[in-house]
């Protein structure tokens, strides 16, 4: 797409109003069904096929685009052997009630309709699978990351037919593997590369917002590197008492080859390849959200509390700077470990000295780090030279590259500033992303010239992945309305 900007004819506030009736009479009861079926990623349920919950939620979605009868648009669930299903959806381009020649090149909408797991922590009254409307937010698992993004995005092609307003050639995307990796989107998109098109502009609707009070595009997000970590001692559990002090701990060596990859007193990552610098870019948008968002960057967490003498401490941050607060969670690395095995529930932990211990380990790598080698590089690191020749596997190692967005074209920057303008009457925001969406970095690579709308309604408190998940249906209205509106502003750039 060239740099020539012409105004969008896209109506604001009609555009709100239709988006708005179209959420509170139909959307929240579509996603409000969604939540309730546990269509967890393949990586969490090995026979998704045969339980049927991923194919449920798809042939809702499917349903539900045709009963729009979205003109011109054609739809089709693609399958591949083997493969979890993928929507597509394909909307001819228009010149609506302009006479002006639209964009030749395309826009891609992106979404995914699987799940993470249950995890544990929600409220009394909530439940991954048990979906709750209250005071604007939608609660349960998957609604904001981001089963919505189907709806919100026929919802927002629809706005633009409606106003019979001018757009480029749409396609949608809508896989069911994010999760677990996007492992099953490659080949399908090798599948459809020439359906695709020259697609000039993709909207991601998977990602996050520092606040609820503008429009807020995502500008980077981290890798991933993850495995478990296995240290093997015996072949059974023997009586600690005759055993300790000879046999060495697995717990104690795991901790020892835990020590060669971070600082456990810093949190600092100790190999240099982990690291990389922080763009010029990046850092003048990272101290401009940073003076927006202030301490907001870590009130948002729900920091446990202790009583120490009468007086209740709350757990502190990493840091109090806002800008280093930032930076922590979206360019430097960082070590997480998700799970454990061979570790008995407290109940049941007797005077064993255990055979194993397993951790399952995610690494979160700076948006510039390659993964592959990362994940290559993780494996010797932990495995080589094992403490008293210990049996030390890392298997199930899998990775994800980061993504750093592209060069913002003019007509781009203008058209979100004047969404975010419209809709939320503020500026738009750039905020980078710790999370990682595998697609982004393929997208770039196979059409670097497009512009990336990377956004998404998983703003303060929201909590994908964790307890009391919820989408925040407000903000969702003006997110689907503002994307309506750039799509507006693409046909004429």
């Amino acid at each position: 797409m060239n740099a020539r900007i012409a105004p969008s004819l896209l109506n604001a506030s009609q555009a709100l109003s239709q988006v708005s009736q179209a959420w509170d009479a139909d959307l929240v009861r579509q996603l409000t069904n969604y939540i309730a079926i546990p269509a967890k990623s393949p990586m969490f349920d090995a026979d998704w096929a045969q339980h049927g919950l991923i194919e449920k939620v798809v042939q809702n979605a499917f349903e539900w685009v045709q009963a729009q009868k979205v003109a011109g648009l054609t739809l089709e669930i693609i399958r591949l052997p083997g493969r979890t299903p993928v929507l597509f959806f394909e909307v001819a381009a228009s010149t609506g009630n302009s006479n002006q020649a639209v964009s030749d090149q395309t826009v891609l909408m992106y979404g995914h309709l699987d799940k993470q797991p249950e995890f544990t922590g929600w409220r009394s009254d909530l439940g991954p699978w048990t979906p709750k409307y209250e005071d604007g937010k939608l609660y349960g698992r998957g609604g904001a990351d981001d089963g919505y993004a189907i709806y919100a995005a026929i919802t927002a092609i629809q706005a633009l037919k409606t106003q019979q307003t001018a757009h480029p050639r749409i396609v949608g995307l809508v896989e069911t593997c994010e999760e677990s990796g996007s492992y099953d989107l490659l080949p399908y998109i090798d599948t459809l590369r020439k359906r695709l098109g020259d697609v000039g502009l993709v909207i991601c609707l998977d990602s996050g917002a520092g606040n609820y009070d503008q429009l807020w595009m995502t500008n980077s997000l981290r890798g991933m590197a993850s495995g478990t970590l296995r240290v093997e001692v015996l072949t059974e559990g023997v009586h600690s008492g005759d055993a300790s002090g000879l046999v060495p701990s697995s717990f104690r060596i795991l901790r020892h080859l835990l020590d060669r990859l971070e600082d456990s007193a810093s949190g600092r990552l100790l190999p240099a390849s982990f690291h990389c610098e922080v763009p010029a870019d990046r850092l003048a948008q990272a101290k401009a959200t940073a003076a927006i968002l202030g301490e907001e960057l870590f009130k948002r967490f729900p920091w446990a509390h202790a009583d120490c003498g009468g007086s209740s401490q709350t757990m502190l941050p990493t840091t109090s700077d806002p800008l280093q607060a930032l930076l922590a969670r979206t360019w430097t690395p960082t070590l997480s470990v998700t799970g454990a095995d061979g570790l008995p529930e407290l109940k049941n932990a007797g005077n064993v000295l255990r055979p194993y211990t397993a951790f399952k380990l995610s690494l979160r790598l700076p948006p510039l780090i390659d993964a592959a080698s990362a994940v290559a590089e993780l494996k010797t690191l932990l495995e080589d030279n094992a403490p008293y020749q210990a049996k030390v596997t890392f298997e199930g190692g899998a990775g994800a590259t980061g993504w750093n967005a592209p060069g913002t074209a003019p007509w781009f920057e203008q058209a979100l500033q004047r969404a975010s303008q419209d809709y939320f009457g503020a500026p738009c925001g750039y905020i980078g992303q710790g999370g990682t969406i595998p697609l982004m970095n393929m997208l770039s690579t196979g059409f670097p010239k497009a512009q990336m709308m990377v956004c998404g309604v998983l703003g303060p408190k929201s909590n994908a992945h964790g307890p009391n998940e919820f989408l925040h249906v407000p903000y969702a209205k003006k997110l689907t309305a503002a994307v309506a509106q750039v799509i507006a502003a693409a046909a004429l750039a």
